[in-house]
């Protein structure tokens, strides 16, 4: 694939992950996102012959693979489970205010919406967050509890990101790091 190519379609995956992280599956039709992408129609089914499955799929793997990377950069600061749990939860909770309030979880939304009905997308979703709960049992060491814990403290960040997303607030985020930092001692 050219230059060319490469970046038609990386503005068509960008463009797709605008529009589910603010509205979901549903609220990135076809259209917007090649309105949002200026990418011609056929650009689209050439780039992603699977249709829009597809592109929300590699859209939702890529926003994965972004916050995996930023929580990889967190843990890389050395920093105690503690401290990149906090970290983690200031720079989703800035993202989160920042996008006026639109930015959650760029994979919750569409496990929500999609889970139950798409097996591509369900996949997924399902391999993002195990690629997350990963990286923190690796943080967490050789805790006999330590698979338990990473998947409690990512089901309490995503419910805190919902919540503060409702609430347009980031105090269940903060209430959320509290309550982790008394799991983590």
């Amino acid at each position: 694939m050219g230059q060319k190519g490469a970046e038609t379609r990386t503005r068509l995956l960008d463009a797709t992950q605008e529009l589910i992280e603010g509205g979901g599956y549903f609220g990135a039709g076809l259209n917007q996102v090649i309105a949002a992408s200026g990418a011609p129609r056929g650009s689209l089914y050439f780039h992603f012959p699977g249709g829009k499955e597809q592109l929300v799929g590699e859209s939702v793997r890529r926003a994965g693979q972004e916050i995996g990377a930023a929580m990889a950069e967190l843990a890389g600061a050395g920093s105690s489970a503690e401290e990149f749990v906090a970290g983690v939860l200031d720079w989703l909770g800035e993202r989160l205010e920042e996008s006026g309030w639109r930015k959650g979880c760029p994979v919750a939304t569409v496990a929500l919406e999609m889970a139950a009905t798409s097996d591509p997308l369900q996949e997924v979703c399902s391999e993002v967050y195990t690629g997350w709960e990963a990286a923190l049992r690796e943080l967490l060491g050789d805790r006999p509890d330590a698979d338990d814990l990473a998947v409690t403290i990512l089901a309490l960040v995503e419910g805190a990101l919902l919540l503060a997303r409702a609430h347009r607030d980031r105090e269940p985020l903060r209430r959320v790091r509290r309550r982790i930092a008394v799991l983590l001692r």
